[in-house]
């Protein structure tokens, strides 16, 4: 729904979003800068909703820790959360320890 002009449009947490290919649910979407999650699938061409607000579970390689707070990317690349590398994703809303295999992200949180 496109703005007709100044004032309140959204809370902001959760966007419209039509994906050129089919997009499964709890799958990480990087839209430019942006890191999201779709709750439900979205068929390649439809409109559906992803979040990009709120703490979400994203994929992380094993081995490595992080202390909560520390700042999280997504690498659309390898298709895990990590310290360094990819789109800034948010920062660690709990720390994380060698053994996980995701790591829970307060999404787009400031730098």
């Amino acid at each position: 729904m496109p703005s007709t002009g100044p004032g309140f449009f959204s809370d902001g947490d959760i966007l419209d979003h039509t994906p050129a290919a089919d997009v499964g649910a709890g799958q990480v979407v990087v839209m430019g800068e942006l890191v999201s999650v779709a709750p439900r699938p979205i068929a390649a061409g439809k409109l559906g909703a992803v979040i990009v607000d709120g703490v979400v579970a994203l994929p992380c390689a094993t081995g490595a820790t992080g202390a909560q707070g520390s700042v999280v990317f997504y690498s659309t690349a390898s298709g895990v959360a990590n310290a360094s590398t990819g789109t800034y994703a948010g920062k660690l809303a709990a720390a994380r320890v060698v053994g996980d295999s995701t790591v829970q992200v307060l999404l787009n949180v400031g730098r």
